[in-house]
């Protein structure tokens, strides 16, 4: 057990070292993201865009998205330099949501939208890599962490956003995600830089080629794919199902909360322990067969009580998941790549697997209702042997 001077010592080593600038960093980002996503389609509409045209700007951003991730991520590892097109991305992400108060109308929304879109499409891959580099070669505090901070930050941008749009109107929030993501730039000067790399040749488009030719790196994505794209169905109609089924706006607020509130535990305190005994591939099972537990529950029941009793696995099921891919990551992908890695599995891994999902999820709900959730419960049960799979980690 640690003394008190010992544990002081470590604290102020995690505050002296780069921890609170990627608090920061990711506090920022997520902030924006809870502040501008919830109202952001109601302030479309606002702007005198119709339910269908709302959903072609959305779409049209979502493919933009998949189209830039990966762009940003190969120049960032082609040039060396993941922290100057991170903190760019993010000025140019604040600047641009400016641009939405002047737009008015489906074309003018739709060239924001798309361009946002682009500049917000690796700002968390980015930050992740940074943060993911910076943790592991300091060495005194944990990627969860940072990632933890994150999530909480994105809960009270919701819970602010809804009191803004309260007090001054829906275009409060682009507002204050634009300054968000304005205060993310100036964060990204202040994290260090991941440390040059000397001697090695800059990786072109082969960089991809070669990531996916990782075998520990493709079976990660498709584990990524099946088990956090599964939670696609819950994040559409999850609360959908609880209003059919007459639970009140107060319990579903404290599900979801309940929910995220695991997410953030397991990002800053079991999700390190846990993957730390046991390893990449077991944490992965864990998070795919209890993923197959959850979505087996919401298809049979809405009893508030057992709906309690499981929306914590959540932060397993989810948060678990993603530190396991980090740590695979960090341990098998080559450096020169690690910022392209990052990009590649939040585009393939999460953003189109989630895409495709929540389109096959609402063609499902409307057939089967809540029976759609056990095709969710059968993607995390195909990714329980390719998560068996998983090489050793190395030492």
């Amino acid at each position: 057990m640690e003394t008190p001077t010992r544990a002081t010592k470590a604290a102020a080593g995690t505050l002296a070292g780069s921890f609170p600038a990627f608090v920061l960093l990711q506090g920022s980002l997520y902030a924006a993201y809870g502040t501008e996503s919830p109202f952001l389609p109601s302030f479309l509409g606002e702007r005198g865009l119709t339910p269908g045209e709302i959903g072609i700007a959305l779409a049209a951003g979502t493919l933009m998205r998949l189209a830039a991730g990966p762009v940003a991520g190969h120049l960032a590892d082609r040039y060396d330099a993941t922290r100057s097109v991170l903190g760019i991305a993010a000025a140019a992400a604040g600047l641009i949501s400016f641009a939405y108060l002047a737009g008015s109308g489906f074309w003018p929304l739709l060239a924001v939208s798309v361009l946002h879109a682009g500049a917000i499409a690796a700002l968390a891959p980015l930050a992740d890599a940074l943060a993911l580099a910076a943790a592991e070669r300091e060495g005194t505090f944990s990627y969860g962490w940072v990632r933890g901070a994150g999530s909480a930050a994105f809960v009270l941008g919701t819970l602010a956003s809804g009191l803004l749009v309260a007090k001054a109107g829906l275009a409060s929030i682009v507002v204050s995600s634009g300054l968000m993501f304005l205060v993310m730039a100036v964060a990204a000067a202040r994290v260090p830089p991941a440390p040059a790399r000397e001697r090695l040749p800059r990786p072109g488009l082969g960089g991809i080629r070669e990531l996916l030719a990782l075998r520990p790196f493709r079976q990660m994505l498709v584990v990524a794919a099946l088990v956090i794209g599964s939670h696609a169905l819950n994040d559409g109609f999850a609360v959908i199902r609880w209003r059919e089924a007459g639970i009140g706006p107060g319990a579903i607020s404290l599900l979801w909360s309940e929910a995220v509130a695991s997410e953030v535990l397991v990002f800053v305190l079991a999700g390190p322990w846990l993957l730390a005994r046991l390893g990449t591939a077991r944490a992965a099972m864990l998070a795919a067969g209890l993923g197959a537990l959850r979505w087996s529950v919401m298809a049979s029941t809405a009893s508030v009580p057992v709906l309690a009793a499981i929306q914590p696995l959540h932060g397993l099921t989810f948060a678990l998941l993603h530190l396991a891919a980090m740590h695979l990551i960090a341990r098998h992908v080559p450096e020169r790549v690690a910022a392209t890695a990052q990009t590649l599995y939040g585009t393939l891994g999460l953003g189109v697997a989630s895409a495709l999902l929540t389109a096959l999820g609402g063609m499902l709900y409307g057939r089967l209702g809540p029976g759609a959730f056990w095709a969710m419960a059968a993607l995390c049960l195909a990714a329980l042997p390719v998560a068996a799979g998983l090489r050793p980690d190395r030492g």
